[in-house]
């Protein structure tokens, strides 16, 4: 190796590596972005992968220059995010850490500090990840807005919180939920009970989001009043719905048809939000999901809202996340040795 070589060689083994700090305006806001015993340091580390160390007021970073900058940026941010109120919690950090290095020019404030809703136990409803305040956005600023993605993403969770917040604020007369009566291939008719009790268990996750947002007597009272009706897919057919704010949650279990009869039910002054994962279709035989359908065909239409989700959003126990991951990864190995196999029997039929 000669001496180039060699001072290249110096020069990239030393850029591997970076060593900076930073240090906090005071005492008690870094008390506030590190958390109890700088608990927070280890899920930073972690989640970054650079070495830290604390000096005082001072945190000191270590690791390749991507990484200490993201790290940086994160801490950062996360102080601007105390400065305006919110009070952390690890999770809060991990996800701070994931919407960084995901997107380096992303604000945490604007994020964190969004109040979606604050519930009767006065815990506030934030986003929860750029893609979830993307998402509320969108909702806010478009008449239908159509939520796509996996579980645990918080797409019926926060279509619920906007609605439940324009409503208590006047700025519509009735929330309306409903979903499509098909789950993993039953039906109505083979259920106990009578109507109500049928369908009740289809729309139970609609009242349990409800009741997370206000006390259940509360949402008790809206009901008998009408200003809140949670009802099957097929008890729209027929209505105009105004002053509404409408959700149609698992949305890929709709038809083309009944999805198109959703849509064209939208009244005046109204706003409609569409939730639906692409992947977990219940639906019988080939039958074309209407939310997949929908995506293709009013994708270009001015007014309308799509939101992406994929499985970096999940905001569940983090093994959903990999859970989710893992399913893909098996149906991407299962439809490609299906492939493999079309393909080998077309050889031998050529043969």
């Amino acid at each position: 190796m000669d001496t180039t070589q060699l001072e290249t060689a110096y020069i990239d083994s030393k850029i591997l590596e970076l060593v900076e700090e930073y240090t906090f305006s005071n005492h008690d806001l870094m008390l506030k972005v590190l958390g109890p015993g700088s608990e927070f340091v280890h899920p930073i580390s972690r989640q970054l992968g650079v070495k830290i160390g604390l000096r005082g007021d001072t945190l000191l970073f270590r690791g390749d220059p991507e990484g200490v900058s993201c790290a940086i940026r994160l801490v950062d941010q996360l102080a601007r995010v105390c400065r305006g109120g919110k009070t952390l919690k690890e999770a809060d950090v991990v996800r701070g850490a994931r919407i960084l290095a995901d997107d380096p020019h992303a604000e945490l404030n604007a994020i964190f500090n969004d109040v979606v809703h604050v519930t009767a136990s006065r815990r506030l409803i934030t986003p929860k990840g750029l893609a979830q305040k993307k998402y509320v956005d969108t909702i806010r600023n478009k008449d239908l807005t159509f939520g796509i993605g996996p579980a645990g993403t918080g797409k019926t969770y926060l279509a619920v919180a906007v609605a439940v917040s324009e409503l208590l604020a006047g700025r519509y007369k009735r929330i309306v939920l409903t979903r499509p009566a098909v789950e993993a291939g039953e039906k109505l008719g083979f259920l106990p009970g009578d109507m109500v009790e049928k369908i009740n268990p289809y729309v139970r996750p609609l009242y349990d989001a409800l009741n997370d947002m206000m006390d259940s007597g509360r949402t008790q009272d809206l009901i008998a009043l009408g200003q809140i009706e949670i009802a099957p897919l097929a008890f729209m057919r027929g209505r105009t719905l105004n002053d509404s704010f409408v959700i149609l949650d698992e949305a890929q279990n709709t038809t083309r048809a009944q999805m198109k009869m959703f849509l064209t039910r939208l009244g005046y002054s109204s706003k409609a939000v569409v939730t639906g994962d692409a992947t977990q279709v219940d639906l019988p035989g080939n039958t074309t999901s209407g939310l997949v359908d929908a995506k293709r065909v009013l994708g270009n239409i001015e007014g309308i809202g799509f939101c992406q989700f994929s499985d970096v959003d999940v905001v569940r126990h983090e093994l959903v996340q990999r859970i989710i991951l893992a399913y893909e990864k098996a149906e991407t190995l299962t439809a490609r040795a299906q492939s493999d196999r079309k393909m080998n029997d077309g050889e031998h039929q050529s043969d």
